[in-house]
């Protein structure tokens, strides 16, 4: 049984964004604004602290996550029908690649830019009740896939020197980790495994000393983990469903986190759903760009 250190801060909500279900979220360090989505009201959200600027993009379809590209505006959106580029002034989306077209109830899940300059990704089946997902990299030409097969697929992120990929198991409470040996990703081995009471991992992110921060899913908390898989600090969130992070703000210190109202009474968890923000003294890094 691990006993992390709690953090005294407690994270405080920066937007009342009422989410069924936040997730994939990035901060763009050249315009200072967060970007999130909300996969069940299908949708794309954008928070600009320095002015309390706030709002809400419609979605053609239902949308896991977004990563940025050389134009601001415009985002690679993971789709339920896959990748794609999405006008966020105009409302266009261009299909890019469909990962999996034999599998009509997956959808994309969470995904990242790795420092290679790979998009990351992972499918998950919709009902949750089928291990049909899986992990894949596409460079803007060629597709391979990672890792399957899984229900739930989260993460993935990776370390700051890009030698190893995380990637959440969420069914199965698990985060492994991949070590690379060039272009090449080596067999994942267990990075952590979630004890009993800790909810389920879900979405993570990582600091410029290559800690890795989680999110419980259904445990009202963030863990940060060493390098080495250590539970070494607690950050407590004030609702049940943690989905997402990213460090943000001008010195990537904030860390800003995404949660979900889905299945939960509002009276008994007024707080769900929300963007919450907490200073941490800790520098998180940038978020990469898709040239693709």
């Amino acid at each position: 049984m691990s006993h992390p250190i709690v953090y005294p801060k407690v994270p405080h909500v920066a937007v009342a964004s009422a989410c069924i279900l936040g997730e994939g979220i990035v901060w763009d360090y050249r315009t200072d604004t967060l970007l999130w989505v909300d996969i069940k009201e299908p949708g794309i959200w954008h928070y600009k602290p320095s002015t309390g600027e706030h709002g809400h993009i419609p979605a053609p379809e239902t949308v896991g996550f977004v990563l940025l590209t050389p134009e601001p505006d415009v985002v690679v959106a993971g789709f339920k029908s896959g990748l794609a580029r999405f006008d966020m002034r105009s409302g266009k989306s261009t299909p890019l690649m469909a990962p999996e077209p034999d599998q009509p109830d997956n959808r994309l899940n969470d995904g990242c830019v790795g420092p290679d300059g790979c998009i990351y990704f992972g499918t998950m089946h919709d009902p949750e009740t089928a291990p049909t997902g899986a992990f894949w990299r596409w460079d803007g030409h060629a597709l391979s896939r990672i890792y399957g097969s899984t229900v739930v697929t989260n993460g993935p992120v990776c370390s700051p020197d890009g030698k190893t990929l995380y990637a959440t198991d969420t069914t199965n409470r698990t985060i492994l980790a991949f070590e690379r040996d060039g272009e090449r990703l080596g067999e994942p081995r267990v990075f952590v495994t979630f004890e009993q009471g800790w909810g389920h991992p879900d979405g993570m992110t990582v600091d410029h000393r290559g800690h890795l921060w989680v999110c419980h899913w259904g445990g009202s908390r963030i863990t940060r983990f060493t390098p080495e898989g250590r539970a070494e600090m607690v950050v407590p969130v004030p609702t049940a469903q943690v989905t997402n992070c990213a460090f943000g703000g001008p010195d990537l210190t904030t860390l800003y986190i995404t949660t979900a109202g889905i299945g939960h009474d509002p009276h008994t968890d007024p707080m769900a759903g929300h963007l919450y923000a907490v200073e941490t003294g800790t520098h998180g890094i940038r978020a990469h760009i898709f040239e693709g």
